[in-house]
């Protein structure tokens, strides 16, 4: 079997948009509406929606790779970087810090051209931390650069890239191809998923690095997405490939097979307007957050801020087996009398609904 690159063809993509109009038009307007609702809302809230889209974007692109972050050294990388903190927060993760930053420069250089060198510095900021790997250049070395599963003896080898000593010449085909595509580029294509799409699986098909080429890859779709859309889109793409990955790798290979590419393009376009979809839950759980401490904030006591604040920051996802007596002590550090005291306080004023009884109670938010 030849792989993509292989091809004689190669990289001249083919696809046909049937299939795919409908939710090419389904994708403008949740795009559209997201945006309306956004500039409705005040600065503040427009912020928050913002810091938890990239927050979800970087730990959803590291959970892909196997690699679990915490979610505050995420959250204060994102914030020390976006300037919204008066004294940087401590950030006690390099790679939380490094995916920070990345997310930020990414939506602060969006309308820029695409080059080698802010590539080499993206690859920079997430590996750095790692001992053994070369960051800040493209891969070398004879051994060939294969994306494999199973055990030792039983590896299925899904796709193999070009070797390394042809890197540099593909790399500069494809940022030359990424770059026209843009709006205004002589190659122009005007869908803001269709560019994505294929600069997504063009990326991968070259698998540039040593390491860290899937999350570069989505990096770079979401550049192509804001370019295209003329704006920094307000979506986390990870997340809804994080929530089936089998269906990512299983498309992901299928395309790398063939340079007609349009069942690549339904699967991609699908997940874009999922996640499209996910980000205006999301801003609409902002919203209802910041209408939520309008309401109760002033009543509420120290401790029991600091664990409500714990919950929300879980997103709209929810706080994962809900807020216990075990856990609300180990955030305030109280006793558990008082524990059980301020959650049951909580649950009088409406803050909380208790679910169960006795010793297996937990309260979840009622927003």
């Amino acid at each position: 079997m030849k792989y993509n690159w292989e091809l004689q063809n190669w990289p001249n993509f083919r696809y046909s948009f049937k299939g795919i109009e409908g939710m090419l038009y389904d994708f403008a307007l949740e795009t559209g509406e997201v945006r309306g609702i956004l500039k409705a809302l005040p600065d503040d809230v427009q912020q928050e929606a913002l810091l938890q889209t990239m927050i979800s974007e970087a730990i959803k692109t590291s959970e892909i790779e196997g690699e679990f972050l915490s979610r505050q050294d995420v959250m204060s990388s994102i914030k020390n970087n976006l300037g919204l903190m008066a004294v940087p927060e401590i950030v006690h993760d390099q790679k939380a810090a490094g995916i920070g930053k990345l997310m930020v420069d990414l939506r602060n250089s969006y309308k820029e051209e695409l080059t080698k060198e802010k590539l080499w510095e993206w690859h920079i900021l997430l590996l750095d931390a790692m001992k053994g790997i070369k960051t800040g250049q493209w891969r070398t070395g004879d051994e060939p650069m294969q994306v494999i599963s199973g055990s030792i003896g039983r590896e299925k080898i899904h796709f193999q890239a070009p070797p390394s000593s042809v890197v540099p010449q593909e790399m500069k085909q494809f940022i030359n191809w990424f770059n026209a595509t843009a709006p205004g580029g002589g190659q122009e294509i005007s869908s803001a998923p269709v560019r994505a799409a294929i600069a997504h699986l063009y990326f991968e098909s070259i698998h540039p690095f040593e390491d860290g080429n899937g999350r570069i890859g989505r990096a770079i779709a979401e550049k192509a997405l804001s370019q295209t859309l003329g704006r920094p889109v307000m979506l986390s793409l990870s997340k809804s490939i994080e929530a089936n990955k089998s269906s990512y790798y299983k498309a992901l290979e299928m395309a790398q097979q063939d340079n007609e590419i349009s069942e690549w393009l339904e699967y991609f376009v699908s997940t874009a307007l999922a996640a499209q979809r996910e980000a205006k839950s999301l801003v609409n759980f902002t919203l209802i957050r910041t209408r939520f401490f309008d309401q109760y904030a002033g009543r509420l006591n120290e401790r029991q801020l600091k664990a409500v604040n714990k919950m929300l920051d879980a997103g709209f996802d929810g706080f994962k087996g809900g807020m216990t007596a075990k856990k609300y002590i180990s955030i305030t550090r109280t006793s558990k009398a008082t524990a059980t005291r301020d959650l049951q306080e909580l649950a009088e004023m409406g803050v909380l609904l208790a679910t169960g009884a006795g010793r297996s109670v937990s309260y979840d938010l009622k927003l």
